[in-house]
């Protein structure tokens, strides 16, 4: 089951940076962009540290306060599970 978990959030954070990637290209060329909800969605379904790697790489996302404010709760709250499983299987 470990083995599956580890295998998820590789998965899902590296989707989480390519999804930003692809987003901040379209905000350079100025097509149509992925909408912040997609974006907060992949974070908050495991791909936080992905999101964090994106946002800071690409300086994507940085100024914007509507999308930094929810996005740090949810790796808050991420932050804080792992924490919580670790300490208490650990």
């Amino acid at each position: 089951m470990e083995k599956i978990a580890v295998y998820y959030f590789l998965f899902i954070n590296f989707i989480t940076i390519l999804i930003f990637y692809i987003d901040k290209q379209k905000a350079k060329n100025k097509s149509s962009r992925i909408s912040e909800k997609t974006l907060l969605t992949c974070c908050i379904i495991g791909g936080s540290l992905g999101g964090f790697a994106a946002i800071h790489l690409f300086r994507h996302k940085t100024t914007k306060r509507s999308f930094l404010l929810p996005f740090y709760f949810i790796a808050m709250l991420h932050i804080g599970l792992i924490y919580g499983y670790a300490h208490y299987y650990g």
